[in-house]
């Protein structure tokens, strides 16, 4: 354009131009030849990107910034019990809310209020916590139904509920492996008590599970009263006892498990271990068969009832082999080389033929609003993964809770495999049935994928409405190699995802496994530090303000109180902000075309002498 108007005010000097001499003096000359090029060149300056990049981003950036604050004073996302607005953290991604396509939710604390309470445990084979009428029918638990008598316990909670009353019984007449049991929650954990009041404790956990099963232990008669770096203080059945605390075994999320080594008064050496049912199981003593069989099937129905178990054992030590253990631990623990595997090492080796206690069930009851928010997300075509590190039971269970899965789909496929061979059979069987065509072949898709170039997967379309269930020790198969495709080929193809028994670190890679592999935008959403890596994963993290601390909210892009909240923040305000700025640079756009084409037009009547 800048050239057409320069020739056009050249032809239009040497023609016409001599006639107007007067007051355009020089116009035949060839420097003014060249000032007319410069200034048909700032005339539409604007329109190159160049010029005009520069008042874009900035106008870009107001109405991003003007798109938080909406959400920010968005009453609808406001949580009053807690008095937490939602915070929009970034102002660069707003509009990206309303493309998400993939949703990766923690489960415990973000589709649960994380607010545990003891509601059944497994001692020595017998389930306790269910209730029953005279005939030994179950009976479902109401507000009408009669609570246990914790009167005989004068540093009980007043506000912990149990309604088996066996349990008490059990408890009142000595029972050993009862007594054990509760002895072992008052005493294996990380909690700190607090006493501003004579009698009136309080307890601070690092998590509300331990700060459920200390307060199960502080009703029934096992009171943790004291803490200090070498002694536990616990009373008993109204009796003052003080342990020696010789060694805390740290809970993480590879080792999931804690086991502590206490001596008592009487001198006997004690190691306490709890933790996940598949971990503990593999370090029993061959003795406890028996009993692991029947502690299981009470797991399963646990599992089944939604709810978030336990295994607890325990171990007698000899003096003489702690001895050498504790050298070993201070040279390991002092390492400077290796010295987490070293540790691993030496805890591996003191966990080792435990005896069997028995299993806890936690309730973690769903938050409001969950089961509403999956659907309407489904309904918009975004699909919902849950990865969570939970035992399946309890996830599948919480699956049919939130609407993820439901009984009018075409089939759920579960996942179990031990070996990559299997698992890729048992994935490969699963999108044959989801769609025929893709069978065991790859449907045309190249499986080798170029180095440090990840390879796009075409969208495919299921036959049905499936769901997936996949553990941990499969996960961890398809994670490797070549079955990464098999496993976000089939995954993408349901509508509801849900991995058990996963690591912090797995859900990151499942994160990243959709994103290297789908050309979609995705979304992580969790609440405590154990999603960090997810939520750094994603596309766009969201972190929910609960009871973990706030890692997961100083990790995220933007955060609030409750999960339901979710489908405002992308149904409403992603949407919206997507139209805003896609109504914004059209017309951005056609207002640079309309101010250049004017100025260009207007030349033709002006002598092309770029003079408005």
């Amino acid at each position: 354009m800048c050239l057409v108007l320069a020739f056009g005010n050249g032809i239009w000097g040497t023609q016409e131009g001599y006639d107007f001499q007067v007051y355009l003096s020089g116009q035949r000359a060839s420097p003014a030849a060249l000032l007319r090029l410069s200034s048909h060149v700032l005339v539409p300056a604007r329109y190159h990107p160049r010029c005009s990049g520069a008042h874009l981003s900035i106008s870009v950036e107001i109405i991003r910034l003007g798109n938080s604050f909406y959400i920010e004073w968005d009453r609808k996302m406001y949580y009053p019990l807690k008095d937490t607005p939602a915070q929009a953290r970034t102002t660069t991604l707003n509009e990206e809310l309303g493309q998400i396509k993939y949703v990766f939710s923690d489960k415990t604390g973000t589709l649960t209020q994380n607010i545990m309470v003891f509601n059944k445990c497994s001692i020595d084979g017998t389930s306790f916590g269910d209730v029953y009428d005279m005939e030994q029918q179950r009976v479902e638990v109401t507000e009408s139904t009669p609570k246990v008598d914790f009167s005989y316990n004068p540093l009980a909670d007043s506000k912990f509920s149990f309604y088996d009353a066996s349990l008490v019984e059990s408890v009142k007449r000595g029972d050993a492996p009862t007594h054990k049991f509760f002895r072992l929650l008052s005493l294996c954990h990380t909690v700190m008590p607090e006493e501003k009041e004579a009698g009136h404790l309080a307890y601070q956990a690092q998590s509300p599970d331990e700060g459920a099963l200390v307060t199960a232990a502080r009703n029934f008669g096992f009171v943790f009263r004291a803490r200090t770096p070498e002694t536990i203080t616990v009373v008993e059945m109204g009796e003052t006892v003080v342990y020696e605390l010789l060694a805390i075994l740290d809970f993480d999320n590879v080792r999931k498990r804690m086991s502590v080594i206490v001596r008592s008064p009487k001198g006997e050496l004690t190691l306490y271990c709890k933790g996940a049912d598949t971990i503990v199981y593999d370090r029993l003593h061959p003795s406890c068969k028996s009993l692991k069989e029947k502690t299981t099937e009470h797991l399963e129905e646990f599992a089944g009832e939604g709810l978030r178990t336990l295994v607890v054992a325990y171990k007698d030590l000899d003096e003489a082999y702690l001895e050498g253990w504790r050298q070993r631990h201070h040279e390991a623990s002092t390492a400077l080389v290796e010295r987490d595997e070293k540790l691993a090492q030496i805890y591996e080796e003191i966990e080792a033929d435990l005896v069997l206690l028995g299993a806890t069930a936690i309730e973690d009851k769903l938050q409001d609003g969950v089961p509403q928010t999956i659907e309407t997300l489904t309904k918009a075509q975004i699909k919902v993964w849950v990865l969570t590190g939970d035992k399946q039971e309890t996830a599948v269970n919480i699956g049919y809770s939130c609407n993820m899965l439901y009984d009018a789909m075409d089939d759920i496929f579960f996942i179990q495999g031990h070996s990559a061979r299997e698992v890729q059979q048992e994935l490969r069987k699963a999108r044959e049935k989801m769609q025929a065509s893709t069978c065991v072949d790859d449907g045309g898709i190249d499986t080798h994928q170029t180095p440090g170039k990840a390879q796009v997967l075409p969208e495919e379309e299921p036959s049905g409405e499936y769901g997936l269930v996949i553990n941990g020790h499969s996960l961890a198969y398809a994670l490797e190699g070549n079955l990464q495709l098999d496993l976000v080929r089939t995954a993408c193809l349901c509508k509801a995802v849900i991995c058990c028994r996963v690591t912090p670190l797995q859900k990151a890679q499942v994160v990243e496994l959709v994103k290297r592999h789908k050309k979609a935008v995705t979304l992580a959403i969790g609440d405590g530090a154990n999603d960090v890596s997810m939520i750094r994963a994603a596309h766009i993290g969201v972190g929910i303000s609960g009871q973990e601390g706030m890692q997961a909210v100083l990790s995220s892009d933007f955060a609030f109180a409750q999960f339901r909240f979710l489908q405002r923040l992308l149904l409403v305000h992603g949407r919206w902000s997507y139209l805003r700025m896609c109504k914004f640079l059209a017309y951005f756009f056609y207002k640079n075309f309309a101010f250049t084409l004017v100025h260009f037009w207007y030349g033709f009547f002006s002598g092309f002498s770029a003079q408005l």
